[in-house]
C-alpha cells in the first residue's frame, strides 16, 4: 500500500505541509518555531519565514512530491467563489456607498488604504473598506497599479427589498392615534418630522395587526427593528428614525420612563456625498431652459439650500440690499442667513416679473392671492433629473447634491469652514468637515510654515 504523498502549499505567509503519519518526521516538524497542527484540515501550518521552505526541502529531499502556490483567499461574490492570488486585489463598489477591498497580506496596499478617510477593517469578511467617491475610486485604481497588483473590479447590485405595506395591503389598517399627532404638534415638532414619524409609527403598529397598541413593547420593537434591516433593507438613518418615532409614543404620548431599548442600532455608514464639478453644475443650469426651473436650481445651488428650505422661501426672505437669503425655521428649528448670488438675484428679478408669485417665492399650480401654494418637492426633483439626463452626466445626482457641491466649491475657493458651517446651518463643525475629504483642489497652494522662517 502506497503512503500518502508529501506536499507543500505556499499560501501567503504560511506553508501548508501534508505528510503521512511518521513519528520521526513529526518530531522534526515540531522543532520548527511557531509550527501549528490544524486538526480540522489534517495539515501542519508553518510560518513562511525566510529559510523555512529551504529547510523543509532539505529534510524531505526526494520524498517531497509537490510544491505549489495556492490562492491566498477565497471571496464569495454573488454566489461565486473568487480565488485571489497574492498579486490580485478584488475591489467591490458596494450598494451601501463604500469601496471594499479583498487581498492577501500586502503591507504597501494596507498603507495606501489607511491614507483615505473613514477606512475600516471588517474582521468577518476579512476586508478593508473606504467611502465611495469617483476621485477615491480612480486614486485607488492608480495606486494599485503602481504597486504592480492585478485589479479585479466588481459592483454590487441593489438588494431586493420588501416594500412598506399601505392601507390597501393590510385589512383593518390602523391609523396613527390622534393623541400621537396632537403630542407632536404640542411639542412643536417640525412639519417634516411630523410627516416622517406618522407613517413610521403606522408601519410599526400594523406590523402586529392583532396586538393592541398599548400591549406592544420591547420584544415587538426589537422584532420590528430586525425586520427593517433584514427584510426591508432600509438605511441606518431610516432605522434610527423609526425607532425614535416608536419611542416617542411610549415615552412622550403615554408618559413612560425614558429607556434605552436593547436594540442593535446600526452604525451610520461612512459615506461621502456625491459632488458635481463646477463645470457640471454649469452644464445642468444651461440645460434648464425654463426660466422658473432655472431660477429654482440656481437658488438651491448658489445658497446651499435644502429642498425643504427652498419651497418654504417667501419673497420677503430675499434681501437684495444685504445680498442675503433668510432661511426661517429650518432643520433643528433654527433661522439663518445664507448668501444671495448676484446672478441668482438677476434671474429671480426676471422670474418674479414674469410669474408674479403672491407669497412663496416659488409657488405651485392653483396659487392665488387668497391662498399661496408651495411648489412640490417631486416637481423640483423631476426638473433636476431632466437637466441631468440632457447633460449626459452619469453621476447619481439628487437635489441635495447641489447643496453638497455648493459647500465643496466654497471650500475649494478658500472659504473658511466656520463660514461654510454657518451658511449651511450645521449644528456641529464635524458635519461640515466631511467636505475636506471630498475636495481635490487647493493642496498645491498650502505652504509649510517652515518656509516662512528666517533660517
Amino acid at each position: 500500500m502506497e503512503s500518502s504523498p508529501i506536499t507543500i502549499a505556499i499560501v501567503g505567509r504560511k506553508l501548508i505541509l501534508k505528510i503521512p503519519k511518521n513519528e520521526a518526521d513529526i518530531q522534526y516538524i515540531r522543532g520548527i518555531p511557531y509550527v501549528r497542527w490544524n486538526k480540522e484540515g489534517f495539515f501542519w501550518e508553518i510560518p513562511h519565514y525566510p529559510g523555512n521552505l529551504e529547510r523543509l526541502k532539505g529534510y524531505f529531499g526526494k520524498r517531497l512530491s509537490q510544491i505549489f502556490e495556492r490562492p491566498q483567499i477565497e471571496v464569495l461574490f454573488k454566489n461565486d467563489n473568487i480565488q485571489l492570488n497574492k498579486d490580485e486585489v478584488l475591489l467591490v463598489k458596494t450598494n451601501k456607498g463604500r469601496l471594499r477591498l479583498f487581498f492577501g497580506f500586502h503591507e504597501g496596499l494596507m498603507k495606501v488604504v489607511k491614507t483615505f478617510p473613514y477606512y475600516q477593517w471588517d474582521k468577518n469578511s476579512k476586508s478593508w473598506s473606504i467611502p465611495y467617491s469617483e476621485p477615491f475610486l480612480e486614486d485607488l485604481k492608480r495606486k494599485i497599479g503602481e504597486l504592480e497588483l492585478l485589479l479585479i473590479y466588481k459592483e454590487e447590485t441593489a438588494p431586493d427589498r420588501v416594500q412598506r405595506k399601505s392601507s390597501r395591503d393590510v385589512p383593518n389598517y390602523r391609523k396613527c392615534p390622534e393623541e400621537y399627532v396632537n403630542k407632536l404638534e404640542e411639542r412643536r415638532y417640525s412639519i417634516s418630522t411630523i410627516r416622517a414619524y406618522i407613517p413610521l409609527f403606522e408601519e410599526f403598529i400594523n406590523h402586529f395587526p392583532n396586538t393592541p397598541i398599548d400591549y406592544l413593547g420591547e420584544k415587538e420593537i426589537m422584532e420590528f427593528s430586525r425586520f427593517l434591516v433584514n427584510e426591508r433593507k432600509v438605511s441606518s438613518s431610516h432605522q434610527n428614525q423609526a425607532i425614535n418615532a416608536i419611542k416617542f409614543y411610549f415615552e412622550k404620548v403615554k408618559g413612560g420612563k425614558r429607556k434605552c431599548y436593547h436594540i442593535d442600532r446600526p452604525i451610520r455608514e461612512k459615506v461621502l456625498p456625491e459632488v458635481l464639478s463646477e463645470e457640471e453644475v454649469a452644464t445642468i443650469l444651461k440645460a434648464t431652459k425654463n426660466l422658473k426651473h432655472r431660477a429654482i436650481l440656481m437658488t438651491i445651488y448658489s445658497a446651499g439650500l435644502r429642498i425643504s428650505e427652498l419651497i418654504n422661501l417667501r419673497i420677503k426672505d430675499i434681501d437684495s440690499k444685504r445680498m442675503q437669503i433668510r432661511v426661517e425655521q429650518s432643520k433643528g428649528k433654527k433661522d439663518r442667513y445664507t448668501v444671495l448670488s448676484q446672478k441668482t438675484l438677476e434671474i429671480l428679478r426676471q422670474y418674479i416679473k414674469q410669474e408674479r408669485p403672491f407669497e412663496y417665492l416659488f409657488e405651485g399650480q392653483g396659487s392665488s392671492k387668497e391662498e399661496s401654494i408651495q411648489y412640490s418637492k417631486t416637481s423640483i426633483a423631476a426638473i433636476l433629473r431632466k437637466a441631468v439626463r440632457i447633460s449626459k452626466i452619469k453621476k447619481k445626482v439628487t437635489v441635495h447634491t447641489l447643496r453638497h457641491s455648493f459647500a465643496t466649491h466654497l471650500l475649494e475657493r478658500g472659504t473658511d469652514l466656520r463660514y461654510i458651517q454657518s451658511l449651511l446651518g450645521h449644528g456641529s463643525p464635524k458635519t461640515t468637515q466631511i467636505y475636506t475629504h471630498i475636495t481635490t483642489k487647493g493642496f498645491d497652494q498650502i505652504k509649510s510654515p517652515l518656509d516662512s522662517l528666517d533660517l
